[in-house]
């Protein structure tokens, strides 16, 4: 049987991980969700993006003290290399993805 992957687990890949706290019941995270599918879509295995409800994961989001919705968390061989709190541009998405890969290669 395979091992199901732990956060832990997929933060600490080689790929980098942009983690999207959200909830449903929050206005601009359901504005969020088109442009992070373009962003997923569009970056392809340079990225991946996980969303992180945070109501149904109290301990994960208060590990990482979030307090507002949306919350993007970057995060690059298990380290945050770039937050952001509220809606954000996919082009901004992009330019921070850019300056993180180019930094480990």
């Amino acid at each position: 049987m395979e091992k199901k992957e732990t956060f832990n687990d997929i933060i600490k890949g080689d790929t980098p991980v942009l983690v999207d706290f959200f909830a449903e019941w929050c206005g601009p995270c359901k504005m969020m969700s088109p442009i992070l599918k373009d962003f997923a879509t569009q970056m392809g295995d340079r990225v991946r993006v996980l969303k992180i409800d945070v109501d149904k994961n109290a301990k994960l989001t208060d590990s990482y003290r979030v307090q507002s919705m949306p919350t993007f968390i970057l995060f690059h061989k298990g380290k945050i290399v770039w937050r952001h709190t509220g809606t954000v541009q996919k082009k901004q998405l992009e330019q921070v993805l850019n300056q993180v890969t180019a930094q480990t290669h």
